[in-house]
């Protein structure tokens, strides 16, 4: 559906990006309803965190035309970011291993 001008421009349909907006607006409500309907704890902040990343997802797919580049650079822009979150899980593992055994032999 793209057509490509003289340039080597891509030009999308208008839809496409109507449709995506559609579809933000929907994720940012579905947000937003985390708190208005109260939820607490690991369900909260599963589901925010699962919208922020869905929405992301679609602004860096779409608008900034992610979607259509080659894989190298999908990798090249994906892969570090997802690397330190990895990183910064182990971290968290580690601290909390640290506190548990600080809270086992230093009571």
């Amino acid at each position: 559906m793209t057509s490509t001008t003289g340039t080597g421009q891509q030009h999308h349909p208008i839809g496409l990006y109507l449709k995506i907006w559609a579809l933000l607006f929907v994720l940012s409500a579905m947000s937003y309803s985390v708190d208005y309907f109260h939820f607490q704890g690991v369900l909260r902040w599963t589901l925010i965190l699962t919208f922020m990343m869905m929405k992301a997802g679609l602004i860096v797919a779409v608008f900034m035309h992610l979607a259509w580049e080659r894989l190298a650079l999908i990798y090249a822009i994906l892969l570090p970011p997802l690397a330190l979150l990895v990183l910064v899980w182990l971290t968290s593992s580690e601290a909390d291993y640290t506190h548990l055994t600080r809270l086992l032999f230093f009571r």
